[in-house]
């Protein structure tokens, strides 16, 4: 295995954490659906890493190629852990894989629901593999996932207090960063037996100027804020609130969300569409299949990446002639058409996913010169398609 502490130039390779610090920036977790475990799954970030491999599924034989190559990180779209295992016991599938991982000197790192809604992220790669211009959002990323800190301290010391809030991530909001709004007003207090006043005495009431600030923060960082608020706050016992923020964008890019929306500049027909994609989008052995007229003229797109028939009814409100989603199920398709357009193209799990490994290694090549490649083998789970006789 490669000397992981310096290249040939003798430059300093990154560090696992730089890394995870470029993929939380690009994909944030805060995007991440409630359900979801993303992030680093193993590995230390003080090690320097060099290579890294990118893949949609942790396999025996994706692992087993990572290995080959290297790698000192692989990052994955779906996390392996993502059912909640109880243990990660060598002798037990997922716990193999881990302690292959582990032994070899190679970390594991997921970006899943979080880079499915980032900008750019997985549904912008499949739409642009299919050659479409990925538009707004279907599900847009819900805006109530910030925190509004709002608290009162002396001016000589709000800058102090702010500054060590903003180091802890607050104050970020659609691509601002050191945001806060402060106003000026009167604080009173009346000091107790048993405490111990920053300003005024025990038993006797106190008035003073005092500075109101607000400031957002997301909701996955409220215990590293409030430790670094109450850290860099002067005041014994500081007053302050957390509110839920329904005006805030959410965390990353303002346009983030589940899916896109999409434009054809001039209409085609779905069986037209169907063949182009099937001929644009990686070899799979059971392909796409198509539900609704062949002939039906096709101008707005939805896109969802992975598993989206609960966004049947998203695909609907949009107004758009063909839903593009994978893992399409018998009853949900069914009840869906009776009602009308869109019609639906159903594409293999792996295959619509697999584009946005291109993207992740070229943004860890680009930020930080790292060995960043795809594992172009197929996990898609399916060996044969035999179409039944008519």
């Amino acid at each position: 295995m490669k000397d992981n502490t310096a290249d040939d130039a003798g430059t300093t390779a990154p560090t696992l954490g730089d890394i995870v610090d470029v993929l939380e920036s690009a994909y944030p977790p805060a995007l991440a659906e409630s359900w979801d475990a993303v992030g680093l799954v193993a590995g230390e970030r003080a090690e320097r890493v060099e290579v890294v491999r990118v893949a949609v599924d942790a396999t025996d034989e994706v692992v087993d190629d990572a290995i080959a190559d290297g790698a000192q990180l692989l990052l994955v779209h779906h996390p392996p852990l993502m059912r909640g295992a109880k243990t990660v016991a060598a002798d037990t599938p997922k716990g193999r894989l881990i302690h292959r991982l582990i032994r070899s000197g190679c970390a594991l790192y997921a970006a899943h629901t979080n880079a499915d809604s980032a900008r750019p992220g997985v549904n912008d790669a499949l739409c642009e593999f299919l050659g479409l211009v990925p538009g707004a959002p279907l599900e847009p990323a819900d805006p109530r996932t910030a925190d509004k800190w709002v608290f009162t301290c002396p001016p000589g010391d709000v800058e102090r207090v702010l500054a060590a809030m903003f180091a802890a991530g607050a104050g970020e909001f659609g691509g601002y960063s050191g945001c806060a709004f402060t106003s000026a007003g009167e604080g009173r207090f009346l000091p107790g037996e048993g405490t111990n006043p920053t300003i005024g005495n025990v038993g006797a009431p106190e008035r003073l100027t005092e500075i109101r600030a607000e400031v957002l923060a997301p909701a996955t960082l409220r215990e590293s804020v409030r430790a670094a608020f109450l850290e860099a706050h002067p005041y014994e016992i500081p007053a302050y609130d957390v509110f839920v923020s329904h005006a805030a964008p959410a965390p990353g890019d303002r346009s983030a969300g589940l899916g896109r929306i999409c434009e054809l500049p001039e209409a085609r027909t779905l069986a037209e569409l169907a063949r182009d994609f099937a001929d644009r989008l990686p070899a799979t052995v059971g392909g796409i299949r198509a539900a609704g007229d062949p002939d039906m003229p096709v101008r707005r797109i939805a896109v969802c990446s992975g598993a989206g028939d609960s966004h049947l009814g998203a695909a609907r409100a949009a107004g758009a002639d063909l839903y593009i989603t994978g893992d399409l199920r018998h009853h949900p398709v069914d009840e869906h058409l009776r009602l009308g357009p869109p019609a639906l193209l159903d594409v293999p799990h792996w295959a619509a996913e697999f584009p946005w490994c291109a993207q992740a290694a070229d943004l860890l090549r680009n930020e930080l010169g790292v060995d960043a490649e795809t594992i172009g083998r197929s996990t898609d789970p399916w060996t044969i398609h035999e179409p039944t006789a008519r």
